[in-house]
């Protein structure tokens, strides 16, 4: 028996998950929410789309953490996704076109980076961008270690003053509560949020949806009634037929 799916490292970064043979195949990064890159869930997701013919990348950028801890996501260099980018851009097996796929704080993150790609026209920019529960501004930090319950008496009100990332060294323009300047990519960009998230309101996603629309762009914009930040089976398997119908048709070479 030979395996439909095989892992290949990619020097520096991280593995990747995709079929086997040469290639070329349309590659996917994936980047994890408040989860951290420990917990398997980016894992999971790559394998997923590798089954359905993308090499997928789950990109681990959250600090520390172990098998037990999420880990933080506190002055992530956001420089450090681009450089993974433009390696796996150069990957052997990957095709003409990557795309980015970011969940909750992942999605965040996929938002930002391109934005400030485009901003600083930094080169190898996403060929197409998924994100769901995504916020519509930057947020604060976030430490696994720290994370209660609302009602849990180690419980803590989020801290605004921690900063989750930095650019080129600063922290200073990625202030949280500052909107993020998706409008100014082009690209074929993906939306989804469930109506019943309680971690991030769809009411974000409704906002960056009628930000872009505002500046010209068309997003494909997915709604999930009555779903949860994660959703329910029938639905996360209807947004997976979504998600790789979205990159099937802006991926291919």
């Amino acid at each position: 028996m030979s395996l439909k799916i095989v892992r290949r490292l990619l020097p520096d970064f991280g593995t990747t998950y995709g079929p086997p043979g040469d290639g070329p195949f349309p590659a996917v990064m994936i980047l994890h929410g408040s989860e951290g890159a420990w917990s398997g869930w980016s894992h999971r997701n790559a394998v997923l789309l590798a089954a359905h013919g993308f090499l997928a990348f789950p990109f681990p950028y959250s600090k520390g953490g172990n098998a037990w801890n999420a880990g933080a996501i506190a002055d992530v260099p956001l420089d450090r996704t681009a450089e993974a980018l433009v390696a796996l851009r150069a990957f052997a097996p990957v095709g003409e076109k990557v795309g980015l796929y970011g969940v909750s704080r992942g999605a965040e993150h996929a938002l930002l980076l391109a934005s400030l790609m485009l901003r600083d026209r930094v080169g190898g920019v996403p060929d197409a961008i998924a994100v769901h529960s995504a916020p519509d501004v930057v947020c604060g930090a976030f430490d696994g270690r720290r994370w209660r319950d609302a009602g849990d008496p180690g419980w803590q009100p989020w801290d605004p003053g921690e900063r989750a990332w930095t650019w080129r060294g600063s922290s200073d323009g990625l202030l949280p509560t500052m909107p993020i300047g998706i409008e100014r990519y082009g690209g074929p960009l993906f939306l989804s949020h469930g109506t019943a998230d309680r971690v991030w309101s769809v009411e974000m996603t409704r906002r960056l949806a009628g930000r872009l629309r505002d500046h010209g762009r068309e997003p494909e914009v997915h709604y999930y009634e009555g779903e949860d930040h994660i959703p329910r089976s029938e639905a996360e398997n209807g947004h997976h037929e979504k998600l790789i119908a979205f990159f099937e048709r802006t991926l291919a070479a």
